[in-house]
């Protein structure tokens, strides 16, 4: 990982509100359909609130129904999986590619031409509007 301009823990546990660090930094999740990016439908690119690594956009995202925020594919290089074998189940954990911060998961049964959610917690992104 590239820790060049990256804010220390220290610096994240200040920057972050609890339930954000809880999230990207301990692998947290969200409450379901609490996330104020569940139901958005602005056009813009979400980018990760730690290191404002550009993630998705909004063309990709679609309402999976599930409480988080869905997105059918990333912006190319933005994220990376990682085999997440927690709570006795296999899925695949999605961190960001540049700071490592936890975002949520993909799994393979999206309704679109890519067949991938994207299902990410609201408090990893912001949202630059175009």
């Amino acid at each position: 990982m590239n820790t060049k301009n990256l804010p220390t823990e220290e610096e994240l546990k200040q920057k972050l509100t609890p339930e954000q660090y809880k999230v990207l930094r301990e692998k947290g999740t969200e409450v379901p359909f609490s996330g104020k990016y569940v139901h958005e439908n602005k056009d813009g690119t979400y980018s990760c609130v730690v290191c404002g690594n550009p993630l998705f956009t909004s063309d990709a995202k679609f309402d999976s129904g599930t409480g988080w925020p869905s997105f059918d594919k990333a912006i190319l290089g933005s994220v990376k999986e990682i085999t997440d074998n927690s709570l006795g189940m296999e899925r695949t954990e999605i961190v960001c590619a540049k700071c490592n911060s936890h975002l949520g998961h993909v799994f393979n049964d999206g309704p679109t031409q890519t067949g991938k959610r994207y299902c990410m917690n609201s408090v990893c992104l912001d949202l630059e509007e175009k």
